[in-house]
C-alpha cells in the first residue's frame, strides 16, 4: 500500500483525505491519505521520517510551506515561490508548489485567457504563487496589498510586476483582464477586499476563497457581468497536480471534484 498524506497544524478541517482517496479509487490504487500535525520546528525530522518510512508523497499547509522548502530540494518554480505545498519522495524529498498550477489550471478550465493585465490581491503565499504563474504565462501583474512594503517587495521578485496599496484598486482595475483575491477577505463572511464599483463586465474574477463556494466578491462580480471562478477550482486543481506529480498519471478529476463538493 503506497501511503500519501497532508502535514499542517491544525489539519482537521482540510478537505484533501476525501479528494484524494477518491482519485486513488477511481485509479484502482492500492493507496491511503493520511494527515499529520507535526510540532513547530520537527519540520527536518519530519521530511527524514517521511523518507525512512517510504511515505509517497506529502501536502503541506500552514504554518509550514516555508519551513518545508528551507528543509528540502526545490523545483525551480518553489523556490522562486518561497513555499512549498507539495514533496515527492522519488528520489529524496523533492518540494513543489502547486498552488501555482492550481491558479492557471483553474482558469484554463474556465476558458479564462491568461494574455493582457492582472492583478493580485495578496503578497502572502498564495499571492506569491498567482504572481509568480500569471507573469510566468506572460501576462502583466499588478499586486496590490494592505501592507505596500509587502506588495513593492514581491513585485521586485516577480518580472515586470508593479504594485500598490489596496486603496489603488480601482485605477488598477480600470483596464485589467483578470482579478485574483489570493487574500482570506471573505472566509466564512460577506466581506470583499474590492469595491463593487471597481468591477467590470471585461473582467475575470478568481477568488481563492472558497467556503463559501459563492463569495460577496464573486457575487459582486457576477452581478455587472464579469466571468467568475470559486476558489474551489483553485483548491481541486491544486490537488490535481500533486497527485500527477506523485503518480506519474492522469488524475482523475471528475472523481475529485466530486468528492471535493461533497466534503465543502
Amino acid at each position: 500500500m503506497q501511503v500519501f498524506g497532508l502535514i499542517g497544524n491544525p489539519v482537521g478541517h482540510s478537505v484533501s483525505p476525501p479528494m484524494h482517496e477518491a482519485a486513488y479509487e477511481a485509479c484502482g490504487m492500492d493507496a491511503r491519505y493520511v494527515t499529520f500535525e507535526p510540532e513547530p520546528g520537527s519540520i527536518d525530522r519530519v521530511m527524514d521520517g517521511a523518507d525512512a518510512l517510504g511515505i509517497a508523497g506529502l501536502n503541506v499547509t500552514i504554518p509550514f510551506k516555508q519551513d518545508v522548502a528551507a528543509a528540502v530540494e526545490t523545483d525551480p518554480l518553489a523556490e522562486r515561490i518561497g513555499a512549498v505545498n507539495t514533496v515527492a519522495f522519488d528520489d529524496g524529498p523533492t518540494g513543489h508548489n502547486t498552488d501555482a498550477a492550481g491558479v492557471v489550471r483553474a482558469l484554463e478550465y474556465h476558458g479564462v485567457a491568461l494574455s493582457g493585465q492582472a492583478v493580485v490581491i495578496g503578497a502572502g503565499g498564495a499571492g506569491r504563487a498567482a504572481a509568480f504563474a500569471l507573469a510566468d504565462a506572460g501576462m502583466d501583474v499588478h499586486i496590490a496589498n494592505r501592507t505596500v512594503e509587502r506588495a513593492e517587495t514581491l513585485a521586485a521578485a516577480v518580472p515586470g510586476a508593479g504594485f500598490g496599496g489596496l486603496d489603488e484598486l480601482e485605477p488598477a482595475l480600470s483596464d485589467a483582464d483578470l482579478l485574483v483575491n489570493a487574500t482570506s477577505v471573505g472566509m466564512e463572511s460577506n466581506e470583499t477586499p474590492v469595491p463593487k464599483a471597481a468591477l467590470h463586465a471585461d473582467l475575470a474574477v478568481l477568488d481563492a476563497v472558497y467556503a463559501p463556494l459563492r463569495t460577496r466578491l464573486l457575487t459582486d462580480a457576477a452581478e455587472v457581468g464579469a466571468t467568475t471562478v470559486k476558489g474551489a477550482w483553485m483548491l481541486l486543481f491544486q490537488g490535481v497536480e500533486a497527485f500527477e506529480i506523485w503518480t506519474g498519471r492522469d488524475a482523475p478529476v471528475d472523481a475529485m471534484n466530486e468528492a471535493l463538493r461533497n466534503a465543502l
